[in-house]
């Protein structure tokens, strides 16, 4: 069950998103907000909160809080958050299918420990899943899962979303990932399970995700078709 905060993060997170408060417009009053949901101050803030890290408003000192939010052209992968696929595409409003290429048990090699961060000796789940937006392969997914703390992935599991089972099976909570970006040439691989057409190289967003213990549950490498696609993400100033 999602807190309540976060239920009302992405309550007016898609009221922006829809267009019900335009870019430049200002939120309703801290106190319209918190009548119109029945919560506290503290929980409405919260959500505020993750709509500034988000990039969706900017908070102004005596003013209220202001929509930056613009839609954009292109799908849109949210680097600086952490989503699956499946929600991506609900967020976008997309068409979108997994097909599961591949799902075997392996053992981390000096190789694979250096490309992940697990240690070597590990057992892992191997995933490799194809996306598909609108009819098209555009995203080709290879991922590594410690079983011992992830077991049950199975096919099925795959096709419908991962994160689900971790997160409403399993009961672990997802709590942080770092990410790199890359540009690399098309592979064999790639050319087999994607559609390419000409295009050469690929998006590749390769990503540590670690469990509410700090624990490194998953590694995944995505490999994206850049015409269909942009990722964003949102820096907000420290002051010192």
């Amino acid at each position: 069950m999602k807190a309540r905060y976060d239920v009302i993060f992405r309550e007016i997170r898609g009221s922006i998103e829809r267009g019900e408060f335009p870019f430049q417009s200002f939120l309703p009053s801290e106190a319209e907000l918190t009548a119109a949901f029945g919560c506290s101050h503290n929980t409405l803030r919260r959500s505020l909160g993750l709509l500034r890290e988000q990039g969706y408003v900017q908070p102004v000192h005596g003013k209220g809080v202001r929509v930056v939010y613009q839609p954009q052209e292109r799908t849109s992968f949210t680097v600086g958050g952490i989503e699956s696929f499946r929600e991506a595409g609900e967020r976008a409003h997309l068409d979108t299918r997994t097909e599961v290429a591949r799902v075997e048990q392996v053992v981390v090699d000096d190789r694979l420990a250096g490309l992940t961060g697990f240690s070597a000796g590990d057992e892992l789940t191997y995933v490799i899943r194809v996306r598909h937006i609108a009819g098209e392969a555009l995203i080709l997914d290879h991922s590594y899962f410690r079983t011992s703390s992830i077991p049950g992935i199975t096919v099925e599991v795959a096709r419908r979303s991962i994160y689900d089972h971790i997160e409403k099976t399993l009961g672990i909570a997802i709590a942080m990932s770092k990410r790199t970006i890359t540009v690399e040439r098309a592979g064999e691989k790639d050319r087999a399970l994607l559609d390419l057409d000409d295009i050469d190289y690929l998006a590749v967003v390769s990503s540590q995700t670690f469990d509410s213990q700090g624990v490194l549950i998953e590694w995944t490498q995505s490999r994206h078709r850049p015409d269909h696609f942009c990722f964003r993400d949102t820096a907000v100033r420290q002051r010192v």
